[in-house]
């Protein structure tokens, strides 16, 4: 079991990339999320999601908070994992986004990713400056209306690589179109992340995740409490957090993670959550070193309530 890092597969352009297994999720903080990620960080996570979509986050007060949370000491921006997402226009406010509508596909994608390094830079003083301003990963923040507009979006953000973007990934992904970014020979780039929506209506991603274990692609699971509430009640997930004295959403989380190459976007607004939830590590740690044969038991109980082959 693993809930500390993991390591998105090297592109053979830049170093390979730690991501921690919690990370925390800005959407829908609105005037509160440089707040938040400021007190995110000071309670200890070390990983962040935004988007280029002020529809539902504000990147810029993302930005606001790490700088404030770099001024004063607390963390170095390389001590982070920070990504961020190109929202197509489907995705968008129409009367407040990040790039022209009219524009071409790939120089939406151009435009976003210029936007988000301005809003993301370390020196808000200088927002060219080269020390920190860079992105761990771009997502597409779902798929394009047709497979080669997709892949054209993804081309563009290629462009960026390694200099500014280290890793690219995709969200609200179904399987074949994961596979055809995988095998398209016009892409460079293989997806290193792919974040989706962790549930029982599309099967737990059981399928889409097998994928992703096989091409060393990390699956980063969002709306993985809101969505399952009965996830959350059931038996492996309570005697968990019973046994190994953490949260149940806690439980949830390092459950979900010990499916394997897997991550999950937590957006507690809590900070007595956020230092909860990030006690998981260290906690299931001691209680699967002490317990293997509990531990190994309540994951196989967990997989098979999701229909994973134990």
């Amino acid at each position: 079991m693993s809930t500390g890092r993991l390591l998105l597969r090297p592109n053979g352009l830049t170093p390979p990339t730690e991501m921690p297994t919690l990370i925390y999720g800005t959407a829908w903080k609105k005037d509160r999320s440089a707040e938040l990620v400021y007190t995110a960080l000071k309670a200890g996570f070390r990983a962040l999601d935004t988007a280029a979509q002020p529809k539902h986050y504000r990147e810029d007060l993302v930005g606001e908070g790490i700088r404030k949370a770099i001024a004063e000491g607390i963390v170095k921006r390389e001590d982070i994992y920070l990504q961020t997402k190109y929202t197509p226009i489907s995705g968008q406010n129409p009367h407040d986004m990040p790039y022209d509508a009219s524009l071409s596909i790939t120089d939406q994608v151009k435009a976003s990713i210029h936007s988000s390094l301005q809003n993301l830079s370390v020196s808000k003083d200088d927002p060219n400056t080269a020390y920190g301003n860079f992105i761990d990963t771009l997502v597409l923040h779902s798929p394009l209306p047709t497979i080669e507009k997709t892949i054209e979006a993804w081309v563009a953000a290629e462009s960026f690589v390694p200099d500014v973007i280290h890793n690219l990934g995709v969200s609200n992904c179904p399987l074949p179109i994961l596979k055809a970014l995988c095998s398209s020979s016009e892409i460079k780039i293989k997806p290193a992340v792919v974040q989706n929506r962790f549930y029982p209506d599309e099967d737990y991603d059981l399928e889409l995740r097998s994928f992703a274990r096989e091409n060393d692609i990390i699956y980063q699971s969002f709306w993985t409490l809101t969505a399952n509430p009965e996830l959350v009640q059931s038996e492996p997930v309570q005697r968990l957090s019973d046994k190994a004295g953490i949260s149940v959403a806690a439980a949830l989380y390092a459950l979900v993670m010990s499916l394997g190459n897997v991550s999950v976007l937590d957006g507690t607004k809590s900070e007595v959550h956020m230092k909860e939830d990030l006690e998981l590590t260290s906690k299931i740690e001691q209680f699967s070193g002490g317990h293997q044969q509990q531990w190994q038991d309540l994951v196989r109980s967990f997989k098979l309530l999701i229909g994973e082959p134990a």
